[in-house]
C-alpha cells in the first residue's frame, strides 16, 4: 500500500462517553500532522452506504464535552459478510481513503481485524466500550464516566433502601465481564456484587447471604452484572421466595448508564488515545489497538485485544467482601 494521505474515522457499536473526545483528537492530530480526514457516519453501516464527509478541525469544535457520539453508530449484519467487506472497500477506493481508525469495542475491532487483512488495509483501533473488557488496555474510552454515572444513581437508591429497609437488586451493564459491577461496587459501598467472573460452582447469592449481612443490616444494596439467565430479576426473585422476611427491589439501570458528559478522566484518556492513532499510523503500524497498561501507551495486535480471558482482579471480591460488614 502506498503513502497514506487521508485518514477515515468512525464509531461502531455500542456507544461509549468520550467518543467525541478521541474523534477529535484523531481530527486534529491528524490534520497537525498533514493528513486529510473524513469522518464516516453510521460506523461500518454508513461506510458500507458511503456515508463519508471531509472533516476539518471546526467539524470537531466544542464535542468534547459530549457524550455519545457525532459520527453516529451502529451495529453492521452487512459487514460481517465479505459482499458487505467488499462494498466498505469501494468506498474507500471512491472516497481515497487510505486508512481507518475505528472506535469501538470487541465486534467492532474483530470487523476491523478482517477488513485488514482481507484487503491489506491499515486500520487502527481505538478502545471504545463502557465494558472494559478489551484484553490489552487497562482502562477503555467510557468506562471511567459509565462508572461515575452508576455511582451517582446506586447512592440515590441507597437513601430510600435505608428509609424503607430494603435490599436492592441493581443491575448494570457490562455483557461477560464483571468489570462494572466489582469496582462499582466498591465505590458506591455496596454489600455484595454478583460477576460473571466468580466461579460457576459457587452460590453468590447464597454466599452474601450468609455472610451475616441478614443479621447485621435491614437495608443492602447488591450490585448485580446483567445477564440473560441470571440477572436481578432473578436473585430478587430468589431472595423473596427462600427469604421472604425481606421486602426486596430491582433498579436495572440500564441505558442511562451510556449516556452525559465524559468525565476529565475519559477525555484525557481518550484525547491520548486519538493522538496514539495517528502516531501509529506514522510509525507504519497496522492492525493494532492503542491500549494503555502499566501508565503507558502499547500497540496490541487486533488478535490479542479481541480476546475473551481479560484478567479480573479477584482480589477485589475480598476487598468489597472485607469493607461490606
Amino acid at each position: 500500500m502506498g503513502k497514506i494521505k487521508t485518514i477515515g474515522v468512525l464509531t461502531s457499536g455500542g456507544d461509549a462517553p468520550g467518543m467525541n473526545a478521541a474523534i477529535r483528537a484523531v481530527t486534529r492530530a491528524g490534520i497537525y500532522n498533514g493528513f486529510n480526514i473524513k469522518g464516516i457516519y453510521r460506523g461500518y453501516e454508513g461506510l458500507i452506504h458511503d456515508e463519508v464527509k471531509p472533516f476539518t478541525t471546526e467539524d470537531v469544535s466544542g464535542i468534547i464535552s459530549r457524550g455519545g457520539t457525532i459520527l453516529k453508530t451502529a451495529r453492521s449484519k452487512d459487514f460481517m459478510t465479505m459482499e458487505g467487506m467488499q462494498k466498505a472497500y469501494e468506498t474507500c477506493k471512491k472516497e481515497e481513503i487510505d486508512a481507518l481508525v475505528i472506535i469501538g469495542g470487541n465486534g467492532s475491532l474483530t470487523g476491523a481485524w478482517k477488513f485488514g487483512v482481507e484487503f491489506d488495509f491499515t486500520c487502527i483501533g481505538l478502545p471504545g466500550t463502557i465494558d472494559n473488557d478489551l484484553y490489552g488496555t487497562d482502562a477503555t474510552i467510557g468506562y471511567d464516566t459509565t462508572m461515575n454515572t452508576i455511582m451517582e444513581c446506586v447512592d440515590r437508591i441507597r437513601d430510600t433502601a435505608n428509609s424503607h429497609e430494603r435490599i436492592f437488586f441493581v443491575e448494570v451493564m457490562g455483557r461477560d465481564a464483571g468489570f462494572l459491577a466489582q469496582n462499582c461496587a466498591i465505590a458506591c459501598g455496596a454489600e455484595a456484587a454478583i460477576v460473571p467472573e466468580e466461579t460457576t460452582d459457587v452460590d453468590q447469592l447464597a454466599e452474601f447471604m450468609n455472610r451475616g449481612i441478614r443479621k447485621s443490616k435491614k437495608s443492602c444494596i447488591v450490585i448485580v452484572s446483567e445477564s440473560p439467565k441470571c440477572g436481578a430479576l432473578y436473585y430478587a426473585d430468589r431472595v423473596r421466595h427462600e427469604f421472604p422476611e425481606f421486602d426486596v427491589r430491582v433498579s436495572i439501570l440500564g441505558h442511562l448508564q451510556r449516556g452525559g458528559s465524559p468525565t476529565a478522566g475519559d477525555r484525557v484518556f481518550a484525547s491520548c488515545m486519538g493522538y496514539g492513532a495517528i502516531e501509529a499510523i506514522k510509525q507504519g503500524q497496522r492492525n493494532v489497538m492503542i491500549g494503555y497498561r502499566h501508565d503507558d501507551v502499547e500497540l496490541v495486535p487486533f488478535s490479542e485485544a479481541i480476546r475473551t480471558d481479560k484478567r479480573f482482579d479477584k482480589r477485589l471480591i475480598a476487598v468489597l467482601n472485607e469493607l461490606s460488614i
